[in-house]
Parts: C-alpha cells; sequence; structure tokens
C-alpha cells in the first residue's frame, strides 16, 4: 500500500477530476471506421461492444418468445399455439437466454473492461477473441435458423434422455440444439482460455492479484469455470450426437444404456454454469457498490476467497437438481449438505455489499439502483434455493413452478440487474457519454415492478401444483389470477426493455460528455480517457495500491502516464479477416453433419484447415504504412 492519502472524494460526483472532456483527450488519432473496420476488428474493446449489442439481439428473441409463452398460460385451457410450438418456444427461450444472452452479455464485460482494469493494452490472444465472437455469433443464428424448418428445439433446455433420442424425438428439433450448444461451447471455452492467459501475464507493473478489482477477480474464476465445465457437456453432446447420429446406446436404457447418466453429465456442468452467470454480476456490483458508497469494498480479502470457494463448491451441488431421480438416502445427504455450504460464501457476499454501503454517502443513480436491486432479489431467490437443499421439500416443489420462480429470481434478478447496473457504470467510459438518469429511473422501475409482478406469483401458482413445462392447466388448479399476474408482468418488463434500448441509443448520440473519472471511482479503468485510446494505455502505469485513483500521489503519476499523448503510438495488432472465415469453417462443420451423409462434414473440416494454416502464417504486426505520430 502507498503512503498516500485514501480520499474517495478525488471528483464531484458529475465530472471529470483534472482531465478535460472525452473529445478533447484523443489528439491526432483517429478510429477505422466502417462495416469491415468491425469485421476484421480485434480490438477486444470493439470485440465487447460487439458481444454485448449482440446479446441484445438475442435478448429481444428470447422476451418474444416468452411473451407468446405467457400469453398461452393467461388463461386455463387456452390454445392459441399447439403444443409442439409450445415445446419448442419454451426450449428455445431457455436456451437463448442462458447461452446467447446471459454468458455472452458478461463476456462482452469481461471483454472491455478487464483489459483496462489490469493495466493491459488487450487480451492476451486478440485474433482468438475475435474468433470466438464470430462463432458465438454463428452459433446462434444456426439454433435460430431452425425456426425456419419448422424444427426449433423442441426438448427443453436441459435435453433430459430419453427425450431427445430418435424414438421421441425423430426430427430435426434435437439436431439442431446438439449441434447449436456444441458450436456455442467452442466460443465459450476459446473465451475462458483467454482471459486467464490475460489476467495472469499482463496485468501492469505492481497490480499484484490482491490488488486487482473484484470484476476482474470474478471474471477470472469465471474463467476457470468455463474451461472445465464446458468440456463435460461437451462429453455429454457428443455422445447423444451418437446416439442420434450413429446408433449408439449411451442413453438408451432398452439397449443397456443409462438415461440419469446425462443428467449427470448434464448437472456436473449445469450447476457450475449457474456460477458461471452469476459471479461476473457479483463482481460488476463488486466494484459498482463501493464507487457510489464512497467507500473502499468491506472485506476485500473475505469477498474474494468468497468468489473461489463458489468456483470450487460449485462443483460440489450438482444432484440437488436429482434428489427425485432415486439416487438413494447416503447421495442424497451428501448433495443436501454441500447445497447448504454453497450459500455461506454467496451470504458472505451479501453481507459485505451491505457493510460497504453502512454509513456511506450513498449516491442512488441508475448503477447504484440495479447493484441494490441485485442484492434484494438474488436473496429471494437464494432463501427459495435454500428450501430446495431439503430432498422432502424439494420432492413436492421439483418441476413445479415454485421452482421456474427460484430460478429466474436467480438468474434474472442476479444476471441482468447486475449488467444493467455495469452498463450504466461503465457506459461513460465506452462512449464518452453518460446515459440518461431519467430514462434509467424508469428503466430501473419498470424492470423491478415488472419482473416481480412475472416472476413471484409463481411461487404460488407452483405451490398450488402447477408443473413447468405445460402446455395448458386446468381451471381447477385455481392458479389462474397467478399466471395473469405474471403475464401483466411479463409485459412491463417488454416495456423495460424497450426503454432500455432507447436510452442506448439516445445517450450514446447526445448523452452528456463524461472525462476521464466521472464518477470518482477508484480503478485503474478510470485514469484513461473516455472512449480509451485503441491502445488503451500509451505507457503501463504502476499501481501501487487497490484503489489507485483514490490515492492522491498514486493517482497523479498514473495520470501521467495514462493521459499523455505519446510521441509514437504503440504497435497494435493489425485487423484480420481469418477469425471470422475460420468461424464459418467451424460452424459449417457442425451443421453439415445434420446431412446424416459421413463424408459431407469433412468439406466443412477441410475448408476449416485451410483457414487454420492462413491464419498460422498471417503476420499479426506486419507494418502497412507509416508510423503515426503526433507533432
Amino acid at each position: 500500500m502507498s503512503e498516500t492519502t485514501l480520499n474517495p472524494d478525488m471528483a464531484p460526483d458529475d465530472t471529470a477530476p483534472d482531465s478535460a472532456p472525452s473529445h478533447m483527450q484523443h489528439g491526432g488519432h483517429d478510429e477505422p471506421t466502417g462495416l469491415w473496420s468491425w469485421i476484421t476488428t480485434v480490438d477486444h474493446k470493439r470485440i465487447g461492444i460487439m458481444y454485448f449489442l449482440t446479446s441484445l439481439v438475442f435478448l429481444g428473441i428470447g422476451g418474444i418468445e416468452a411473451l407468446i409463452i405467457r400469453l398461452q398460460l393467461f388463461a386455463p385451457e387456452q390454445a392459441l399455439i399447439s403444443a409442439e410450438t409450445y415445446n419448442q418456444l419454451f426450449t428455445m427461450h431457455g436456451t437463448t437466454m442462458i447461452f446467447l444472452v446471459a454468458m455472452p452479455m458478461a463476456v462482452a464485460f469481461f471483454n472491455y473492461v478487464v483489459p483496462l482494469q489490469i493495466g493491459a493494452r488487450d487480451v492476451a490472444f486478440p485474433r482468438l477473441n475475435a474468433l470466438s465472437y464470430w462463432i458465438y455469433l454463428f452459433g446462434g443464428i444456426y439454433l435460430n435458423v431452425s425456426w425456419f424448418f419448422g424444427a426449433a428445439p423442441n426438448n427443453s433446455w436441459v435435453g433430459y434422455a430419453p427425450l431427445t433420442n430418435t424414438v421421441y424425438n425423430p426430427g430435426l428439433n434435437a439436431d439442431f440444439w446438439v449441434l447449436g450448444l456444441s458450436i456455442l461451447g467452442v466460443s465459450s471455452i476459446m473465451g475462458g482460455v483467454n482471459f486467464i492467459t490475460t489476467i495472469i501475464q499482463l496485468r501492469a507493473p505492481g497490480m499484484k492479484l490482491m490488488r486487482m478489482p473484484i470484476f476482474t477477480w470474478m471474471t477470472f474464476v469465471t474463467s476457470f469455470l468455463l474451461v472445465t465445465a464446458l468440456p463435460v457437456i461437451a462429453v455429454a453432446l457428443i455422445l447423444l450426437a451418437f446416439d442420434r447420429f450413429f446408433a449408439t446406446n449411451f442413453f438408451v436404457a432398452a439397449s443397456g444404456g443409462d438415461p440419469v447418466l446425462w443428467q449427470h453429465l448434464f448437472w456436473i456442468f449445469g450447476h457450475p454454469e449457474v456460477y458461471i452467470l452469476v459471479l461476473p454480476a457479483f463482481g460488476a456490483i463488486s466494484d459498482v457498490i463501493p464507487a457510489f458508497s464512497r467507500k473502499p469494498l468491506f472485506g476485500y480479502p473475505v469477498v474474494v476467497y468468497a468468489g473461489v470457494l463458489i468456483g470450487f463448491i460449485g462443483w460440489g451441488v450438482w444432484s440437488h437438481h436429482m434428489f427425485t431421480s432415486g439416487l438413494g438416502p447416503i447421495a442424497d445427504s451428501f448433495f443436501v449438505a454441500t447445497t447448504m455450504i454453497i450459500a455461506i460464501p454467496t451470504g458472505v457476499k451479501i453481507f459485505n455489499w451491505m457493510a460497504t454501503m453502512w454509513g456511506g454517502r450513498i449516491k442512488f443513480n441508475t448503477a447504484m439502483n440495479f447493484a441494490i436491486g441485485l442484492v434484494a432479489l438474488f436473496t429471494v431467490g437464494g432463501l427459495s434455493g435454500i428450501m430446495h437443499s431439503s430432498a422432502p421439500v424439494d420432492l413436492q416443489q421439483h418441476d413445479s413452478y415454485f421452482v421456474v420462480a427460484h430460478f429466474h429470481y436467480v438468474i434474472v434478478g442476479g444476471i441482468l440487474l447486475g449488467m444493467f447496473s455495469g452498463l450504466y457504470y461503465w457506459f461513460p467510459k465506452v462512449t464518452g457519454r453518460f446515459m440518461d438518469e431519467k430514462l434509467g429511473s424508469w428503466h430501473f422501475w419498470t424492470t423491478l415492478i415488472g419482473f416481480n409482478v412475472t416472476f413471484f406469483p409463481m411461487h404460488f401458482s407452483g405451490m398450488y401444483g402447477m408443473p413447468r413445462r405445460t402446455w395448458t392447466y386446468s381451471s381447477e388448479l385455481n392458479v389462474g389470477l397467478y399466471n395473469q399476474l405474471s403475464t401483466y408482468g411479463g409485459f412491463i418488463l417488454a416495456i423495460s426493455t424497450v426503454i432500455l434500448l432507447w436510452n442506448i441509443w439516445k445517450s450514446a448520440r447526445s448523452g452528456a460528455e463524461a472525462g476521464s473519472n466521472p464518477w470518482g471511482a477508484p480503478s485503474l479503468e478510470w485514469s484513461i480517457p473516455s472512449p480509451p485510446h485503441h491502445y488503451n494505455f500509451p505507457a503501463l502505469p504502476t499501481v501501487q495500491s487497490r484503489e489507485p485513483m483514490w490515492h492522491e500521489a498514486e493517482r497523479k503519476a498514473i495520470e501521467a502516464v495514462t493521459l499523455a499523448h505519446p510521441e509514437v503510438e504503440p504497435e497494435m495488432p493489425n485487423p484480420s479477416y481469418w477469425p471470422i472465415l475460420l468461424a464459418l469453417g467451424v460452424t459449417a462443420t457442425w451443421a453439415l453433419v445434420m446431412t446424416g451423409i459421413w463424408w459431407v462434414p469433412l468439406i466443412g473440416f477441410a475448408y476449416t484447415a485451410f483457414c487454420t494454416y492462413m491464419w498460422a502464417f498471417e503476420d499479426p504486426f506486419a507494418k502497412k504504412g507509416a508510423e503515426v505520430t503526433h507533432g
């Protein structure tokens, strides 16, 4: 720790400290423009923006699917859509929200924020980063193309055997799901490897592990979960693909297979996946709450250790999803205990956030409101999750709408509110402009009200006996009122999303200008211009403390480096079109498996091999003209 004085009031709340407006901070450098510059970019910041915007598109698609579901369930015994269409809708809604919205939206923040927080000029593997994005995009498109074939996945997002074998699901529906998730898994593993390497290797001088912002720490833990959990579902998907395309019998009980094996494999992946989704949101609000409480995070080491513990213990709780599958009392008892234990580090984080706010001078802007909303809603979801650690309670509530309520309080209340908090917090850094606070307030309150009106009644409909994944229900269940409330809430959430999109569009074009550190925040990304140069840092800063921008002498030393214009700009990797071409090859290779002809996927494989060869011999730093200099 440096000997300088900690001062969280380095800046007024709405202006940047010692910095000119962002449009005056770029010197003579002009970013390339045009569609081709975005297609070929390997800049982590642009890739982060593309991840975020793409996830917003899929959020709209998944939201429309949810609204159709809610209209079907608005009243008992309706038939607005067929049972088959309903199966496709809820399968695609779940798959879209998990794999195409929540995960990539977190990766968008990983991409943009983490290199800036650790004082790096880029991620460790810039072209691999671009490849990861393009595979994600093409995998998402591939999944949604299934609608145009009338064969959208219809087996739910958990894909339980034997409902996915060719006896019960003979069409292309499950094929799209198996192959689409396989494509997306390649993207996620690449991203995890990239961020592990970046955080280990590219930290600025003095940026020790225990000086990293919590968001970077949670990215670190999440990345390890990605590279260890995704291979598990990859194995399950490969076995299922062999069952479907080559008539093997891994999950066919009549031929000696075991359908419960699928559940084990899926949930060994599936529960770490919950923390893959939630930990980035925890990291975001762990940066937001101290900034707007004007206090350092209470118990920083404990929050770090709690995140690491969640990453470890999350591997030992998967079978609480399987209490109804007949594992026996010994196995059930073990997973009851671990499910209770994992609540401890999560509860620790909640108390740390509350202690940080306690006694602080809280600024209740939109970013802070969403952070506080996450704490409240995730606590509700966590409490209902603890209920499910009791096997007898779970036996009653399993596969009822009570579980749907719990799941959405954890996932939507945890992830989306955390990502929205991070959006309002880092938007000035990305664009050099503030988001509109009035629209932000409308967005927050419509989200909070719509969310609770949608999902809280599901606790009651579940307790009354309404099963999940049901196309319709009998009026004798007496859950019509709860379903009507959920439908009304769903449309309020749709309104909140429209407000968000309008706020992003309006603010990016004409929002009030922000300087380098408009919030007076403590971490390193706030020491550089907004938006940052393509090289991030003219020279790498030296970090001496955990809150470098709240120690006056350290802040001045860092800003002397980070706000300066170099005589010669640092050399950065050139744009490349090989990532998008290689991503097309990877997607095509998987997609051609659907032909059922063994040699056809080899065409895609040969194209992929060619692109890999050309990639390997491309010089990413080849000189293409005179260096840009500043007079």
